[in-house]
């Protein structure tokens, strides 16, 4: 700086002409000198400028002065292929209304350096995992389920130390962390997770979800310091409102950014229904199916599928085989467990005039396919209306906008200008939901008394703050019913069946847009009116511990399911309920003719634990996490407050080599535009701050030759 501005000022620049003479040059000469110097100076400084603007943009991706927006690296420039490899394997067993399921994962260390393998992915929204082996070579370590705290602990340890350790923490309901240390130079390491989760069967028809994939969530709210201590390991930090973001945001990036061999999956499923059946499809994929009888043998066509879609299966008994009802019983360390399904009579109530509101997601994570299946959603259900009803469309993505100021009739003029306002929607920005919810729930006309108040949320769910949701949708939804239509090839699941049934309605998923009719159809049916309420169920022990304890409405194909604890295989239960008209109903099973079942104590434990956390959410206080803890390892199901962990008593990697850490990334979704694509933010600010210097300097040179040129 000191000779700038000795250059800069020739009041006080030393005359050189003192201590070495040398011949003059001319004035014109001088002057052309100065002008082609002043001219690469320019051009220089143009072209670092250019030069420096890709930096800033790179380094101002770690700014994160919006938490809840999603930030894009330059693949070319930021990605890296990951180190590790990871292969995938389903084998499902449905037998009766459960799947039990081992999932595999094999992580293949392709780098020359120690590897901790990080991998966040989901699993069905009302999966019960049971269990975690981690393989070696030869060598099996079962995985042992401690309190949450503790097993990071004993992983912590076990991978400092060197040792082989494994663990799997819930972040969700139907979202799991697990964690693999010490991983050698070109080794495997597979873990295998099991977990079961109940089929779900309404009109008539069987269907399965296994998730593969997740759409990158909205994390709402300013950001917050990141402990040391912190697992962090995605591409967003915490935030006031989910406080464990930067655990639930694992990178997202394309199928041909990973190993040609990554990211594949096999599936085998095979299904013994206990009853004929006439029929196995999938929206999703094509299938590979060997149908004889009860039984079908069931795999994708494809043989090894790409993780980038929910995979869904179903199935349809034969007409005459199709159950009105299902008992299953299984004895546990010495005690009796029952479940129990039981399918309302179809009736046909007289049709309820209604003010529905449908509110349409447009946030990006909604553009590409998910918009186009989600304003055939609407479409269809605008198509549902009849006159007498009255309707208002609502979109949401950073604000919430109403077509209407006020719910309007059902008549031609109105139903014409939605349609053309649905028609023109786009996705972009953020899911603010908590606005959208709001805005339609404070939402009445003048004409609304005598109308039954429903609403209908139709979106892929890809937020962070679905507890902060739920609060929402209980304390403010007032007579209104919320139902919710999943939308996208990997939607979260979790937060639109929980949020139905918050909203005392239900819910259902559109996987494409040809399963638009279908999907919509008998969600739209169901609206109409609950099939049955008042609904009571009496077991014949009066001790008998029941999830859920109480039943909520039942609506057209839906059946009633419940689990039981204490009571054994005799005797009778009844069920009983008010039909639509306010006809009584009533029916009586012998508990005698049960099947045998698997895994009933699981699925009772996994009920409890869910009913525990609703009665402190209702209750606006903490859950019992004691009471969690305690009934989650002795029923060996992980909950909340639990964890998995596996550690190989022998020493792995010695002391003196060093430990990196792979977080593995999840696939784009399928359909979802390339905007969605989450890259590790590894640029700095180093690179910018040295381009800048630079400009400086060449934009100071330039002032230093105007200053020469004007006293030439």
């Amino acid at each position: 700086m000191m000779l700038l501005s000795l250059l800069a000022n020739p009041a006080v620049r030393p005359d050189c002409h003192q201590q070495r003479k040398t011949p003059a040059l001319s004035v014109p000469i001088r002057r052309k000198m100065v002008r082609c110097t002043e001219g690469i100076s320019l051009w220089l400084a143009m072209m670092l400028m250019l030069f420096v603007h890709p930096l800033y943009a790179e380094a101002r991706t770690m700014d994160m002065e919006q938490p809840g927006q999603l930030y894009l690296l330059d693949s070319k420039s930021a990605w890296q292929e990951p180190a590790l490899v990871l292969d995938s394997q389903f084998s499902v067993s449905v037998t009766g209304l459960l799947a039990q399921t081992r999932l595999t994962r094999t992580f293949r260390n392709t780098s020359d350096e120690w590897q901790e393998g990080i991998f966040v992915f989901p699993l069905p929204e009302q999966a019960t995992v049971y269990g975690l082996t981690m393989t070696v070579g030869d060598r099996r370590i079962v995985g042992q389920l401690q309190p949450k705290a503790k097993a990071r602990e004993t992983y912590e340890q076990a991978k400092d130390a060197g040792q082989k350790a494994a663990t799997m923490e819930q972040n969700r309901p139907n979202l799991f962390t697990s964690r693999v240390a010490n991983i050698a130079p070109g080794e495997d390491v597979t873990v295998e997770v099991d977990y079961q989760q109940p089929v779900t069967y309404r009109h008539g028809q069987f269907e399965l979800r296994l998730p593969t994939t997740l759409t990158p969530r909205y994390m709402p709210g300013a950001p917050l310091p990141v402990p040391e201590t912190a697992w962090q390991s995605g591409w967003s930090v915490p935030t006031t409102q989910v406080a464990d973001a930067g655990e639930i945001s694992p990178f997202t990036v394309r199928s041909g950014d990973v190993a040609p061999d990554s990211h594949r999956a096999e599936i085998s499923l095979t299904i013994e229904a206990g009853l004929e059946l006439a029929d196995v499809s999938s929206p999703s994929h094509p299938l590979r199916v060997d149908l004889s009888g009860t039984r079908a043998e069931v795999a994708p066509e494809e043989g090894a599928i790409l993780m980038e879609q929910d995979v869904i299966v179903r199935w349809k008994p034969k007409a005459s085989q199709a159950p009105a009802a299902a008992l299953f019983h299984q004895q546990w360390q010495g005690e009796d467990f029952l479940m129990a399904m039981v399918l309302p009579p179809a009736t046909t109530g007289q049709v309820l005039r209604r003010e529905l509101l449908f509110v349409i997601d447009t946030s990006g994570s909604m553009a590409g396919e998910s918009i186009r299946q989600a304003r055939s959603a609407l479409l269809r259900g605008l198509d549902t209306l009849r006159p007498g009803d009255r309707f208002n469309v609502i979109q949401f993505n950073s604000q919430a906008h109403a077509l209407y100021l006020e719910p309007v009739p059902a008549d031609g003029h109105y139903l014409a200008r939605a349609r053309q306002y649905v028609q023109d929607l786009e996705a972009e920005g953020g899911t603010e939901m908590t606005g959208a919810l709001t805005l339609a729930m404070g939402m009445d006309s003048q004409e609304s008394g005598g109308l039954v108040q429903q609403m209908v949320f139709m979106t892929d769910g890809a937020v962070g703050n679905e507890s902060a949701l739920f609060d929402q949708i209980r304390n403010g939804l007032g007579n209104r019913r919320l139902f919710t239509v999943a939308i996208g090839s990997a939607p979260n699941m979790y937060f639109l069946r929980e949020a139905a049934r918050w909203g005392r309605g239900q819910y259902t998923a559109v996987h494409n847009t040809e399963d638009v009719d279908s999907a919509l159809g008998k969600l739209f049916a169901a609206m109409e009116a609950p099939v049955m309420t008042d609904v009571t169920v009496e077991w014949p022990e009066a001790s008998a511990e029941a999830v859920p304890a109480k039943p909520g409405d039942l609506f057209h194909g839906q059946p009633l399911v419940q689990v039981v604890r204490g009571v054994p295989g005799q005797g009778e239960l009844t069920v009983s309920g008010k039909l639509a008209g306010g006809r009584d109903w009533v029916t009586r099973l012998d508990l005698a003719s049960a099947a045998d079942g698997q895994g009933l104590d699981r699925q009772w434990a996994r009920g409890r634990i869910d009913g525990w956390m609703d009665v402190a959410r209702l209750q606006n206080r903490e859950p019992d996490e004691a009471a969690i803890v305690a009934l989650s390892l002795r029923h060996g199901v992980m909950s909340p407050f639990t964890s998995f962990v596996a550690v190989e008593e022998r020493v792995s990697r010695p002391q003196s080599e060093h430990l990196e850490q792979a977080s593995v990334p999840t696939l784009l979704p399928a359909g979802s535009q390339p905007g969605m694509l989450r890259y590790p933010q590894t640029a700095t600010y180093g690179p910018l701050m040295t381009a800048l210097g630079l400009v400086g300097l060449m934009f100071s040179l330039a002032i230093v030759m105007l200053n020469r040129r004007q006293t030439l």
